[in-house]
């Protein structure tokens, strides 16, 4: 394994950074990385994580839902009833935002295939992109669906598709600039693309600190905050043009960052504690335990 340190942010490119914390990996391995933040464009990233090569095995855990599907525990049944009720949601919004019921669709990171199921039984032409074998399994057997391996990202036609999905799968990505590039270049010139993510700018993530679940280390690399996101995009020639908020997600980080912090979880001061977030981005959505950004490219008017 070769580890990935960074000397200046993966994001604008400063030198200026610093150490904020160590944070455990709670899901495999039972190992501590550090939390790192550039004090320019506010991002933080994970120090020393596995490269590409090696990553793999941190995923391997019946535990990591977006590629088992497991409805072993609370929590995890708890993610299958909002993932469900959020999918026509999902839906509803890039048709409101590309302006079209049907078009061409592009979901990386695809899981087990729900949302691509989702899309393709309302109309929608639908290329899924799944890097795990077993996720891709998944989205045959549940949706008779043909997911595909991640190399076909970079032999697709540019200016294919009028929209670009990425549900919580940013953070995911080792080579951040190209990955960006690509996505820009794959959109129709009047298409848009989705990115979720989680915000440790958010509340719940500021009362668990190095607990919030979210941090899910060493599988994301990066913790965005609604600036960084700005340098990121801006230097790629894209725009965010709106912020939308994901309400669920701080009740189901609450409930895993209250079980990380205290060994089993407290659903009454987790419920609390998601909703404390949830009120405070009432009035601003970059707030939000998750954000989801739409985007495209720039008006040239």
């Amino acid at each position: 394994m070769n580890p990935v340190h960074y000397t200046h942010c993966p994001v604008c490119g400063s030198a200026e950074i610093k150490n904020k914390f160590p944070v455990k990996d709670y899901t495999v391995s039972g190992e501590s990385f550090a939390v790192v933040e550039c004090l320019n464009c506010s991002l933080r990233f994970t120090q020393d994580v596995p490269d590409a090569a090696s990553i793999g095995p941190y995923y391997k855990s019946e535990d990591y839902i977006s590629h088992t599907d497991t409805s072993k525990g609370l929590i995890n049944r708890l993610y299958r009833w909002v993932r469900k009720r959020t999918l026509r949601k999902k839906r509803k919004l890039v048709e409101k935002v590309t302006g079209i019921k049907k078009g061409n669709l592009l979901d990386v990171g695809s899981g087990t295939g729900a949302f691509v199921n989702e899309m393709k039984e309302h109309g929608w032409f639908v290329m899924g992109l799944e890097p795990d074998e077993g996720a891709r399994a998944g989205a045959k057997k549940s949706y008779n669906i043909e997911l595909y391996e991640m190399n076909w990202f970079y032999e697709l036609k540019e200016g294919s598709f009028d929209a670009i999905t990425l549900w919580h799968v940013l953070e995911h990505v080792h080579d951040l600039p190209c990955y960006v590039s690509r996505l820009r270049n794959l959109l129709k010139e009047n298409g848009k693309l989705f990115i979720a993510i989680p915000n440790y700018t958010s509340k719940d993530a500021a009362i668990y600190k190095q607990y919030w679940a979210a941090y899910d280390v060493p599988r994301h690399l990066y913790h965005f905050s609604p600036r960084s996101m700005h340098f990121l995009m801006e230097k790629h020639g894209l725009k965010i043009l709106q912020h939308k908020p994901m309400w669920y997600d701080s009740f189901y980080i609450s409930m895993l960052s209250s079980r990380y912090k205290n060994g089993k979880t407290n659903l009454i001061a987790s419920f609390f504690n998601g909703l404390r977030s949830n009120l405070k981005a009432f009035g601003d959505v970059r707030k939000c335990s998750s954000v989801i950004y739409v985007i495209g490219r720039p008006s040239t008017d």
